[in-house]
Order: structure tokens, then sequence, then C-alpha cells
């Protein structure tokens, strides 16, 4: 091939060698509206940048990029960031990097777009945000150094409740490096180990205009913040700006020092939150004590009135066994008297007193005169004394025994 003639291959080379040297920075910026805006296969966009003039050229982003460019249609005014190049296919484009609306009619119609595509993706779903801990240890805040945000953050945070450790991370709010400064800040703490990550992050800064507000309604930024492993509160502008971060956020303040407010509690609040619960505890404590005193006091009654109960009837008892007794003891003594009288009528002496006398033979009671021998000796006991005899007549009856 003649040393003259190009291949394709080479001529494009050659051509996009110009154009790098011709844009030393690498990156243009140009600003039209869009027309023809298509997105094929799902996979990537391409559209033409168009100007007063009717002049074109080709934007085209490829792969997964287009998803964080934001929401955008025919007719939006917009401004185009990349790189200039020609592709094999003969087709002079710009490869995007960014795309930022202009003007605030374009502005808030990609934010009503943008808004409405995160809405039915489930980003601003409120059953998927986070629970903030009442007592964080550590804050992770996101703002610029120099903007009023960051003063009024951390003197609110400090007047409510001192001691928080706050891991800081300048970035830019607005501008053109202000999306990807705060796309790195995310990444940074989501980086951070368990041990040394922030129990919460803060993402805030001062009100703006829809232009000045850009990066907070940037796709990018939005989804960093939905993908955060930290939960974030979102505080930006005043109260009546609302940021896509905003709806993102798992809790949403209005202002900075809102969400200084949000984050900690009110020291004020929980030294009077602490003496009401003291308070009530005491009250309680009262309230339990009364009532075990009642029991108490129930079951030493029940106790007394149950002793006294017993009282009575071992009283009963004891008077129903003395009077058993004692009756028992009348009847023994009746029978004891019946007895004695029996003995007494028995008792010989008694006998004797009447004027009777025993006539005894060797010891042994005669009560049979036929058992007598004429001449037989006799002892004859009388009440008083006895006599001794000698029979010398009987008239008996009958023989007995003697006994």
């Amino acid at each position: 091939m003649d040393a003259n003639v190009l291949s394709v291959s080479q001529y494009l080379q050659i051509v996009n060698a110009v154009l790098r040297e011709h844009v030393p920075s690498g990156e243009i910026v140009v600003e039209g509206e869009i027309s023809g805006f298509t997105v094929k296969d799902g996979k990537w966009i391409i559209f033409d940048l168009k100007d007063e003039q009717d002049a074109k050229t080709k934007v085209a982003c490829f792969g997964t990029t287009y998803k964080i460019l934001g929401a955008f249609e025919n007719g939006m005014k917009v401004r185009v960031f990349g790189y200039p190049t020609v592709k094999p296919w003969s087709t002079f484009q710009i490869d995007v990097q960014r795309i930022d609306p202009v003007g605030e009619g374009a502005l808030k119609r990609a934010y009503e777009l943008l808004k409405k595509k995160l809405e039915a993706e489930g980003l601003f779903d409120a059953g998927r945000k986070r629970a903030l801990p009442r007592f964080p240890e550590r804050i992770g805040l996101i703002t610029s150094r120099d903007a009023a945000a960051y003063g009024d953050f951390l003197r609110i945070l400090n007047n409510r409740w001192g001691g928080v450790e706050v891991a800081f991370c300048s970035v830019r709010v607005q501008g053109k490096d202000a999306v990807s400064e705060i796309l790195e800040a995310f990444d940074a703490f989501d980086a951070m180990s368990p041990e040394e990550r922030p129990d919460l992050l803060v993402l805030t800064r001062g009100g703006g205009s829809l232009e000045d507000l850009h990066a907070f309604n940037d796709e990018a930024v939005a989804r960093a913040v939905y993908g955060s492993k930290i939960p974030v509160v979102c505080g930006v502008g005043h109260e009546r700006d609302e940021s896509l971060c905003d709806f993102v956020a798992d809790v949403r303040a209005s202002t900075p020092s809102n969400a200084a407010e949000r984050v900690v509690p009110n020291r004020r609040d929980m030294d009077y939150e602490i003496a009401m619960m003291t308070r009530r505890a005491e009250e309680r404590l009262f309230e339990i004590a009364a009532h075990h005193k009642r029991m108490v006091e129930r079951a030493t009654r029940t106790v007394s009135f149950a002793l006294d109960r017993e009282r009575q009837r071992m009283l009963v008892l004891s008077r129903r066994s003395q009077d058993a007794f004692a009756s028992w003891a009348s009847r023994l003594r009746d029978r004891v008297l019946s007895y004695d009288r029996v003995l007494r009528q028995l008792d010989p002496t008694r006998v004797l007193a009447r004027g009777y006398s025993i006539v005894t033979v060797g010891g042994r009671v005669v009560a049979d005169a036929s058992l007598l021998e004429i001449g037989a000796e006799i002892a004859v006991q009388l009440s008083r004394g006895s006599v001794d005899a000698e029979v010398i007549r009987t008239n008996g009856k009958g023989k007995q025994k003697m006994i």
C-alpha cells in the first residue's frame, strides 16, 4: 500500500489524535437542546445535541452509565460533559461523562422526571427506611467546610448533646465537582470497618436555587444515599426546598440545624425525661410498698383471725375435756363410794358391832355348829376382844364345812 494512503483505522486514529491535541484537558462542555433521544436495548442512549442555528452533533452513552445521567427528554436544554471522538462506524460524537440540565425550566422538568423514575423503583418507600440510634457516639458529616451549614450543624449539635465524635468529610456542594466528591465521601464511609464506621451520616447544605441544589438532585448521589451501609439523614436547603436526596434518605431534615436536632436528643429534654422517669419510678415503688403493706396487714388479720378461731376452738375443747373429766371423775367417785358402802356393809367388824361374833377353830371360821365336837376348844371373836371357850353342847341343823 502507498505510504500516503491510510487505512480507515489509521485515518480515525489521526483524527482522534488531532482532537485530543486541540482539547488538552480531554473534556469538553457543549450546550444545546436534546433531539432524537433514544434508549436502545436497555444498554445505551443516543441523541442529537443542536443549537439555534440547527447545528447538530451526536451524543452517545454506552453500558450502564446512562442509568446515572438523570431523566431527560426531547426539547430539554442541557450541558454535556464528555470527550469528542470519531467512532469506527464513521460517527463523530461526544462520549458522555455527565449531563446537566440548563435553565430553571429544564432543571425542574429533569427533577420531576427523575423523581418519578426513582419513586417507581421504590427508592422512596417508607418501609425500607432505617431508624436512627437514639444516642449516636460517632456521626459522619458530609458538607462543605466553607458552608454556613457546617457551622450551624456543629453549633446545634454541641448545644443539644456535647461529646459526640464527628467524622467530617469536606466536599463541594455545588459546581461540576460536587457530585463526584459527594460520591467519593459515601464510598469512603462505606469502606470503613464496622468498628470505625459512624452510627449515621448527615448530608447537608444550605438553601439555594434549583441549579445550586443540582448535586443533591443527581441520580448518582440519590442512589449512593439509597445504597449507603449507614443510615443517612439529609438536610438540604430551607424548609421549602425538596431535593431527591431528601426523599431517598432514611430521615429527612428541613434544614442543617434541623438535621442536628434530628440526630441527637436535647440534653434539657433528657434531664426532664429522666426526672419524670425517676418520679414515676418513685411513685411506682410507693404503690408497690403500699400494696405489700396492705397484703401484710390483710395476712396479719387473716392469721390473727385464724389464731383467735383456733384459740376459741381449743378453749371449747378444753372446757369439754374438763367437763368430761369432771363427769368421769364424778361417776368414778360415785362408784367408789358405792363400792365403799358395800365394803362397809360387808365389813365383819360392823357385823360384830351389832352383837354378832365369829367362832374359829384353829383359825378357821366355824359357820355350822354340827361341825363342832363336844369338848372342842373354840375362839369367839367379839366386837371388842375375843373369848376362848370349850364346846359342851351343839344344836346344829345340818353339816357344813368349816371355812
